[in-house]
């Protein structure tokens, strides 16, 4: 079937109306939920604008003929892996970058796991064919995906073998002549009910041995499935309209631990199964985790684009551009675009094919620019915390200008330089919004853990980065130093 609309998308999921729970209670259609209905309709958005952009969005299936996301193109070229990112970020213009798990960040590693699907033969040659396959069916019917990688954090110190409770995290049960059945519970699935399959890998950074095997496991099944349930953290939209909320109010993705209570999975849908070895590998070594940067990468260059956009609206609204400290901050986030888009630059144009004949991006590029942002963003959104100082604290409601004692006051107020006080609050509240606000607020902090723990990812960085040229040169060096001084 051809891709989805925005249509398609709501009523598939009224159809399997998945095990969710929120606040106390278990919801009974998800689209009509206050917690979740006006994302589902910005997740819809973004199924529509396939539609309406078709020349950069779709793409013709290389087996059925139908047009298809263009966010699962298998690249094997430059210009195809282009094409790819710019389906891509014409997503992510649409919130600002604020939706961190749009489709396209998984549909970018179900590809890379499909077509570099040789070692999850390692366990048992049908992995290997089940990982193909699967690529090929969230290809054709537009699946859109959520996914968990992590444990409970029970006891951080001990590997989960040791833990008091080892049951309490997902694993292994038993394994049947159909397939498995496993229990337990994972974390944190961001978007959890709003989607229709569940992807399960290992962590991407915190490696297992061979004792962990059981909690080694890979696999993906319906959002519906018996004994599957997404248990949501509070809502961040509370209801609020647009112009009060202009972000939480449409973008809340949500986050969810999800409990399998004796969940059956059929062999056909197992990539790994009982094997740490394979886990441990499976990233790197499908270059999943390289089409997943490129994906984060391009997403927060729109979202660094909208950061600075809001700054420097900030900054004409109330007079302070010609302030040297305020330029200054300004030029903070312009640098760090600037770097980004350079980090992107050498990451597609150094990119080369890979054994399954993908073409994939400069991995050095990828790995500095996913390493050094979750430390930049949380100073970016600082930096428009200080240029919007009190007036990110005088910013009342669309209720109170429409109301005719308290709205021209406040309009007459709250003026800018060069806004009215109501377009100058508008404004202000959009900043709030991305910064302070609990939606905000948990974006900082989704950007700061996107790929786990930055110091952890930093220690692997620093051990996988290639050290010898750099030292050789200094020994080098002062090899040539000593040799001058000997002559004289």
């Amino acid at each position: 079937m051809p891709a989805k609309t925005g249509k398609d998308y709501i009523e598939g999921l009224k159809k399997a109306n998945n095990n969710i729970y929120i606040h106390g209670e278990r919801v009974d259609d998800v689209t009509e939920h206050p917690a979740f209905k006006n994302v589902i309709k910005s997740m819809a958005n973004l199924y529509d604008l396939q539609y309406e952009k078709p020349e950069k969005m779709l793409y013709t299936s290389p087996t059925t003929g139908d047009k298809v996301g263009m966010t699962f193109l298998q690249p094997r070229t430059v210009e195809d892996l282009i094409m790819r990112r710019e389906a891509m970020q014409e997503w992510a213009r649409t919130s600002g970058g604020m939706m961190g798990r749009s489709p396209d960040y998984l549909n970018a590693e179900v590809m890379a796991m499909g077509v570099n699907n040789s070692l999850f033969a390692e366990g048992d040659p049908r992995f290997a064919e089940n990982a193909r396959n699967y690529y090929e069916y969230a290809r054709e019917n537009d699946i859109s995906l959520t996914h968990t990688l992590i444990h409970p954090q029970v006891n951080r110190a001990k590997m989960q073998h040791q833990q008091k409770d080892a049951n309490v995290a997902l694993h292994l049960v038993e394994e049947r002549p159909d397939g498995i059945i496993v229990d337990g519970i994972r974390l944190l699935a961001t978007q959890g009910g709003i989607t229709d399959e569940i992807l399960v890998f290992p962590s991407t950074v915190k490696k297992a041995g061979e004792l962990d095997d059981p909690y080694s496991l890979a696999f993906a099944i319906p959002n519906n499935t018996p004994g599957l349930k997404f248990i949501s953290r509070e809502s961040f939209d509370y209801g609020k309209n647009e112009w009060d909320h202009p972000l939480g109010s449409r973008f809340e993705e949500g986050d969810a631990i999800v409990s399998f209570e004796n969940v059956f999975v059929p062999w056909e849908r197992v990539f790994v199964c009982g094997n740490s070895s394979v886990c441990n590998r499976t990233f790197k070594e499908t270059n999943a985790v390289v089409h997943m940067a490129h994906q984060v990468l391009a997403k927060n260059i729109v979202k660094t684009e909208f950061v600075l956009g809001v700054a420097l609206s900030m900054m004409d609204a109330i007079g302070i551009d010609g302030f040297q400290h305020v330029q200054e901050k300004g030029s903070e986030i312009m640098l760090t675009l600037e770097t980004m888009k350079s980090h992107l630059y050498r990451a597609e144009h150094n990119a080369k094919l890979d054994k399954s004949g993908t073409m994939t991006p400069d991995f050095a590029a990828l790995d500095a620019a996913r390493n050094w942002y979750p430390r930049v963003y949380p100073r970016l959104t600082e930096i428009v915390r200080i240029l919007g100082a009190s007036g990110l604290m005088g910013i009342p409601t669309e209720a109170d200008f429409n109301h005719a004692e308290i709205g021209p006051i406040i309009h007459r107020g709250l003026q800018g330089k060069n806004l009215e006080g109501r377009e100058r609050v508008q404004l202000f509240r959009l900043a709030w919004d991305m910064t302070l606000s609990a939606f905000g607020s948990r974006q900082t902090h989704y950007e700061y853990y996107f790929f786990g723990d930055p110091i952890r990812m930093g220690m692997t960085y620093f051990d996988g980065y290639d050290k010898e040229p750099f030292k050789q040169y200094v020994e080098s060096f002062l090899k040539k130093s000593s040799g001058v001084k000997a002559s004289n």
